[in-house]
């Protein structure tokens, strides 16, 4: 029928869908936000007296990154049933979830930037006077700076998706809107959030990748001036006087 609502004819695409249910789609994207702020950064929290235990050495290397690794191996349903017992029908419940799945990319990336500084730095920091607290936070954690970013920023990206799991419980932000949308064949609400997370993932890691950029100015690739240029070639050859 000509003229027929988007909404009626059940489309993909349906900008009325969106006008309508702007706030909808507002409160879920918000929601969705504030949820992976927040796992990421407990996370990142977490994660850091987790590497310092494992640099320690073998022994607690092993079983530091062994948890973190089997925890992310863990299936989200299975890992909210486990915890729904101890934090309820909550967003805490999803939230401590998250953090764990974190876990497993974040210590390991700490513990990478950690031990790619020089052990000459450290030892010119201790000539210089510095305790083991202050070369951590002015020396150690500066200079693995670039590992630790690019670890937040897998983080993130992987946590805006694991957070539309949440909708088992009522609170995973715009998975609250995919999950009955995929039941009920909505199609139009189907698309606009998942478009939605998946912007959210994007704008995220850009934001992210500005910020490394910003801290870690010295990861910049420096551009060859245009000098004199020499090239190696090999002599020109000299006819022999007969």
């Amino acid at each position: 029928m000509a003229g027929q609502s988007c909404l009626v004819a059940n489309d993909w695409i349906c900008w009325e869908y969106v006008t309508s249910r702007s706030q909808e789609l507002t409160d879920a994207t918000v929601e969705h936000i504030w949820i992976t702020g927040v796992s990421v950064v407990i996370g990142l929290v977490v994660s850091v007296p987790l590497a310092l235990l494992a640099r320690r050495g073998r022994g607690w290397a092993a079983p530091v990154l062994g948890l973190t690794t089997l925890l992310y191996t863990v299936p989200s349903l299975a890992m909210f049933s486990l915890l729904l017992p101890v934090f309820g029908l909550s967003a805490t419940l999803v939230v401590t979830g998250l953090v764990l799945y974190s876990l497993t990319i974040l210590v390991r990336n700490v513990l990478a930037g950690l031990e790619a500084v020089p052990d000459e730095v450290r030892e010119a920091a201790r000539g210089m006077g510095y305790g083991s607290g202050r070369l951590l936070w002015q020396v150690e954690l500066p200079l693995a700076l670039p590992a630790l970013l690019a670890g937040v920023r897998i983080a993130t990206v992987s946590t805006v998706a694991l957070t539309t799991v949440g909708s088992i419980v009522g609170k995973g932000g715009l998975g609250n809107l995919i999950a009955p949308a995929v039941n009920s064949s909505f199609k139009a609400q189907v698309l606009t959030a998942s478009v939605l997370c998946v912007l959210l993932a994007l704008v995220a890691d850009l934001l992210l990748l500005g910020v490394q950029r910003l801290l870690t100015p010295w990861t910049r690739a420096s551009k060859p001036t245009p000098t004199k240029r020499f090239s190696k070639r090999a002599p020109t050859p000299v006819a022999k006087e007969v």
